[in-house]
């Protein structure tokens, strides 16, 4: 990776256009961050007010084990992953009232355990009957919606050298068209494309050398090129989809023991990204000139702004998303701050129908507005203390607002009546 100021790189072809080719309902969230992997859910006509104690509760199962994986809810499913006792599953669920459809181990030796932070992180992917994850050791699998029956599986450890990171594999994995986009790490390359029908290998990024880290990848396209941009230990940068060429590179992390977590945000040809651990919120915007591109200019750098696990959030020219102080909203192109409240403290968000759906780490959930000129707040409860933080983020789907607190999934209606 490259210093804070980005450096020209070799001319590259332009990318195949390729699609995401996912199959879901509008109000489905069939992936990480949602339909369009932004975090905001496509749906309308939600409650603006919650009642005193929260929405009411639909259905509640204690069956998900250890673990901080969101859920991806499509076609009437949603899928998940936990350690089970002691054992790393991939489980599935009726998305009407929580009963169970089936229960795959996915790890062939014990769950993983770190701790505070024990269990898989990655959420599932749902396209054309197939549910596509990672879980936390490395295991990269393609199994059937219906069934759990495992269509293709690989170990990036073993198959490629990948270096597990200090809390496991944390990525979701990205279905760009005919490629699932994941990130072993390693000097022999950061970030592999496979067949999503076969799990082989068609590329992988030698240029781009680096420990995997726990972001997710994201597709984009910058200065008219196609192309997956991912997070790593090094910094973020931007590869053609066709081939995994690098095109630019962009360190923002002053502090050497930054934890890369949060999804890259890109949007005027530009990418924002945020660290903590004495780090903060940096912007480069990725020049183009005859095919070749650059991370040219540092934006800005807003040490204050430290998101870490929670990600961040762009509504409109806002980009919305925790510190250790609690919620911030701030003006996308200039790094400018508009506001600071407390919120639901630090953690995560997720956005539908023009509302922030705030989880704080330690138990707190908020539904405010999605507003530049001020917070406002139109309700607030608290979730059962589980010993643990609640690290997973909050999904909107089909009416219902879905929350992970370790082993219990509870699903709300948030539907206006």
């Amino acid at each position: 990776m490259v210093g804070r100021t980005g450096v020209l790189l070799p001319g590259l072809a332009v990318a195949l256009l390729l699609t995401t080719g996912v199959t879901a309902g509008a109000a489905d969230w069939p992936k990480w961050r949602g339909p369009n992997g932004d975090g905001i859910s496509l749906e309308t006509g939600l409650l603006k007010d919650w009642p005193q104690g929260g929405p009411p509760v639909v259905w509640q199962i204690d069956a998900l084990g250890e673990g901080y994986s969101g859920a991806a809810v499509s076609g009437g499913g949603l899928y998940t992953q936990g350690n089970v006792g002691g054992v790393e599953k991939a489980m599935a669920f009726k998305e009407a009232d929580g009963s169970p459809l089936w229960s795959v181990q996915t790890h062939a030796g014990p769950g993983y355990t770190h701790g505070v932070g024990n269990g898989p992180r990655g959420t599932p992917t749902v396209a054309d009957g197939r549910v596509y994850l990672e879980g936390a050791w490395g295991d990269v699998w393609c199994l059937d919606a219906k069934t759990g029956a495992a269509v293709w599986h690989v170990d990036m450890v073993k198959q490629f050298g990948g270096q597990l990171p200090g809390w496991g594999y944390s990525e979701s994995p990205l279905l760009y068209g005919d490629l699932l986009i994941v990130t072993p790490g390693g000097q022999a390359g950061s970030v592999v494309a496979l067949n999503k029908n076969t799990g082989a290998p068609v590329w992988r990024t030698d240029q781009a050398p680096s420990a995997a880290e726990y972001s997710s990848p994201v597709a984009a396209t910058i200065g008219g090129i196609p192309q997956i941009v991912q997070f790593v230990k090094d910094g973020v940068f931007g590869m053609t989809a066709d081939a995994g060429r690098l095109l630019w590179s962009y360190r923002h992390q002053k502090a050497q023991n930054s934890i890369n977590i949060t999804t890259p945000i890109v949007a005027n040809d530009c990418v924002l990204i945020s660290s903590a651990y004495g780090n903060g919120t940096g912007m480069a915007r990725i020049a183009t000139t005859g095919g070749q591109q650059v991370a040219e200019e540092e934006v800005y750098f807003i040490p204050s702004f430290e998101n870490h696990h929670g990600g961040i959030i762009k509504v409109g020219d806002y980009v919305y998303g925790t510190n250790n102080q609690g919620l911030i909203c701030m003006e996308f192109m200039t790094g400018r701050i508009v506001w600071q409240a407390r919120g639901a403290g630090k953690g995560s968000l997720t956005v539908a129908d023009g509302m922030l759906y705030l989880l704080g780490e330690t138990r707190e959930m908020a539904l405010a507005e999605a507003m530049a000129d001020g917070y406002r707040e139109h309700g607030r409860f608290a979730i059962e203390n589980r010993g643990k933080p609640t690290w997973a983020h909050p999904i909107v789907a089909n009416g219902r607002l879905y929350i992970r607190n370790q082993s219990v999934l509870t699903a709300y209606d948030v539907k206006a009546k």
